[in-house]
């Protein structure tokens, strides 16, 4: 069995209006990114251990939307969704990402780049959420988001340990 590394994703804060995650897989970034990008294998993941993944939609070319959502522990939908901009299999990725529970969602869009790395079957991901405003920014951290993220990592790296080559 693949030793996993629970809990291990660092936030931090490199400027007003970003928040970067880094965090290493026990799995080599060809699975990371499968696990990462495909719908079936998404629903495993994505909501940590916070609930239900009911929909996980993926157009996985540039200009191509995604929309995942979940049905939350209370009973409630959580569902989040963008645009890519930018696909380099296996290494990087670049989307719009919008929660569609804010009032005025498409007002606060986020852009995430992550960045998979390999070195001795280990990934590296590199997660840069930039986002319009300070407030936008200070709004996520204050959600809690961090917690969830933990779970949804945790659970990233356990579906991409099952993943064949």
């Amino acid at each position: 069995m693949t030793t996993t590394t629970k809990g291990t994703a660092k936030v931090t804060l490199p400027e007003d209006t970003q928040i970067l995650v880094t965090r290493e897989f026990n799995a080599p970034k060809a699975l990371v990114w499968r696990a990462y990008t495909t719908p079936e294998l998404v629903k495993r993941w994505w909501a940590g251990d916070r609930g239900d993944v009911v929909s996980a939609e993926i157009d996985l070319r540039v200009g191509g939307a995604w929309r995942y959502v979940m049905i939350g522990g209370g009973g409630f939908e959580v569902a989040f969704r963008g645009e890519y901009h930018e696909i380099s299999a296996p290494d990087r990725l670049v989307n719009t990402e919008i929660f569609e529970g804010l009032p005025d969602p498409d007002d606060h869009p986020s852009l995430v780049t992550v960045t998979l790395s390999e070195q001795d079957g280990r990934t590296h991901m590199r997660m840069l959420c930039e986002y319009r405003s300070q407030a936008d920014r200070d709004a996520v951290v204050e959600s809690g988001m961090e917690g969830g993220l933990q779970e949804s990592l945790d659970h990233l790296e356990e579906v991409a340990c099952t993943l064949d080559m």
